[in-house]
């Protein structure tokens, strides 16, 4: 299992486990963590999955590709490091990942 900590706005963190092979989305759905809206489930398609990937990741993470360039536009302050974290795979490298959730998803 891989360690991921989303922090809220407010900056409360919770650290939680993920299976390799899910996404970020994912794990923060089955593991209730508040600022993940999911509307799409997971299909890249309503940008309520944002979040700010901590730069200290954002080489490990990786850059957003075109499709998910184009639903970040209807995120909420995008910012250099937003991702859509249904598509950040979870693998072993990304074991201590820490992403932000955005005050509100878009």
């Amino acid at each position: 299992m891989v360690k991921i900590t989303f922090v809220d706005a407010g900056g409360t963190a919770r650290t939680v486990e993920g299976e390799v092979g899910s996404t970020v989305m994912e794990t923060a759905i089955r593991n209730g963590v508040p600022g993940i809206d999911a509307e799409c489930g997971g299909a890249c398609a309503c940008a309520t999955c944002h979040v700010y990937v901590d730069e200290a990741w954002r080489e490990a993470a990786g850059e957003p590709e075109p499709m998910e360039e184009d639903m970040l536009d209807f995120a909420f302050d995008v910012r250099p490091t937003s991702r859509l974290s249904c598509q950040i795979r979870v693998k072993e490298t990304l074991d201590g990942l820490t992403v932000t959730t955005p005050a509100k998803q878009g």
